[in-house]
């Protein structure tokens, strides 16, 4: 909730300029989206009206969307704890205690119930294929407010006063918000706020026209609202919720941005101002990608036996299908043409050492092992424990492989960075590249080797394997594989301290 100034400041920058849609925004980077993207949409297609895990999985997403779309606006505090339970359970009233927030517990209901309840209008409007319209947006602004009645506006003596809100109507006059430094951020002024608004819908309508990314649509609409900031409050709230509807229009999740993201999705949206919106629709992506990811792991819960029973016999009998042989065929190409591109990059990235490190004084030794190599099974509980820490389903049954670089301190020791590429969730076409680390010690006794496993806190890197992988995709996978040598290489150098 931002305060409402209604004095001017020495200090003032525009942010708003008339709505269009530029080129730059065809040229921002959607690859961490677009490496899940076609495994989601294959796996979509098990998500039926009536899914019932699937159903489960976005009433949790509308009701973080909720909970965090307050936070961000400071409307209150919710502490993790509770976070996680009314995630969970549902917004029941009595599973908050006085130390959960800072609000009345009813108020803070009160605020959450309404923004499901909006979020739920969005999933209907999108369900009915309703068009989006400037009546629409008032009447979404009008439900998210129906638990709030006031805002908060700093007069011209410097004092802090309550201003009663206009419920589903556009601001009557200007709401720019002052930092803490003092620097007043201008938007469209009440007088122009119509035009644009229709101006912004007529722009999106020729846009989805054309083959345009989704997350370019989304991201550049989101943008372009924030710069109307056409409400007296409740605008960045407005904002993520007509987002959301675009990305829930193309089979895509809510943008849920939690509150630890604020500071990216600030700054993000402050670059694109100035004409620079990669950050705001990289963003975007990994906010799709995290949802993909959690999806990708909604397991089916059969209720009887009977009904295991036929799953089962369902999926012995699409062994034998063309179509399934045909798919696994594309998979197995496109998951070997991985493995080369890992150990081409890997082979890289020791020539790279050996620039820095003479082989004299650390030896240092790449291998790599592919699904057909005997040795494809090593590291399977190491594998188990760092899905479990990440939080996802490692399936063993599918192939996989690794790459290791050896760091031989002595001919006895050594440290191990190991790199594996195996298969992610409950779906066959999504690979998950995790890394860990391996202390093996052969000085004291050779039949009796101490080995240790090192975690490494780098987060995994999802596949898909529905295509070949991009060139965009081997440059993130040589960052990825940088940065993971560069915290294994820090461990160890911790280590040999």
């Amino acid at each position: 909730m931002n305060k409402e100034v209604i004095y001017m400041s020495e200090k003032n920058i525009s942010i708003w300029k008339p709505i269009e849609f530029k080129e730059t925004w065809l040229e921002t980077n959607t690859s961490s989206f677009d490496e899940l993207a076609d495994s989601w949409f294959e796996k979509r297609k098990d998500f039926n009206e009536g899914n019932k895990e699937y159903h489960d999985f976005l009433n949790k997403l509308k009701r973080q969307h909720a909970i965090e779309t307050g936070i961000i606006e400071k409307l209150y505090n919710l502490s993790e704890g509770i976070t996680q339970t009314l995630i969970k359970e549902g917004f029941v009233e009595s599973f908050i205690s006085h130390d959960d927030t800072n609000i009345p517990a009813n108020q803070l209901i009160g605020y959450l119930n309404s923004h499901f309840e909006a979020m739920d209008f969005v999933f209907d409007m999108v369900k009915n294929n309703r068009p989006l319209t400037k009546s629409f947006i008032l009447e979404l602004h009008q439900l998210i407010l129906k638990h709030q009645d006031y805002t908060v506006g700093i007069n011209s003596l410097e004092e802090t006063v309550k201003i009663k809100l206009l419920k589903g109507k556009f601001k009557e006059r200007p709401n720019n918000p002052r930092r803490d430094d003092g620097t007043i951020y201008e938007y469209c002024s009440p007088i122009h706020v119509e035009s644009e608004i229709d101006n912004l819908i007529k722009i999106y309508n020729e846009i989805e026209k054309k083959e345009i990314h989704p997350l370019v649509i989304a991201g550049w609409f989101h943008h372009a609202f924030t710069q109307i900031h056409p409400f007296q409050d409740g605008n960045g709230r407005i904002a993520r919720l007509l987002t959301s509807l675009i990305l829930i229009k193309y089979q895509l999740f809510p943008l849920n941005i939690l509150r630890n993201e604020k500071s990216i999705y600030i700054n993000a949206l402050e670059k694109a101002d100035s004409g620079f919106p990669n950050d705001l629709i990289k963003f975007f992506s990994n906010i799709q990608r995290r949802n993909i990811e959690s999806a990708l792991n909604i397991q089916k819960q059969p209720e009887s036996l009977k009904e295991v029973a036929s799953i089962f016999k369902e999926k012995v009998e699409s062994l034998t299908k063309k179509q399934k042989i045909e798919r696994e065929k594309i998979i197995t190409l496109n998951r070997n043409l991985l493995f080369k591109e890992v150990y081409k990059i890997i082979g890289e990235l020791q020539s790279e050492l050996f620039l820095t490190i003479p082989q004299e004084k650390a030896y240092i030794k790449a291998i790599s092992k592919k699904p057909s190599d005997k040795e494809y099974f090593y590291y399977t509980n190491q594998i188990i424990e760092y899905a479990n820490n990440q939080n996802y389903f490692f399936n063993k049954n599918l192939p996989r492989g690794w790459s290791r670089l050896s760091f031989f301190i002595s001919k006895e020791k050594r440290y191990d960075i190991v790199i594996s590429i195996h298969h992610f969730g409950y779906f066959d076409s999504v690979v998950a590249i995790g890394s860990f680390i391996e202390f093996i010690d052969k000085s004291y006794n050779r039949s009796n080797i101490i080995e240790q496993s090192i975690p490494l806190n780098v987060k995994h890197y999802t596949l898909s394997l529905e295509k070949e992988i991009t060139e965009r995709t081997k440059e993130n996978l040589k960052d990825y594989f940088s940065d993971i040598i560069k915290v294994g290489l820090s461990i160890i150098i911790n280590e040999l301290s």
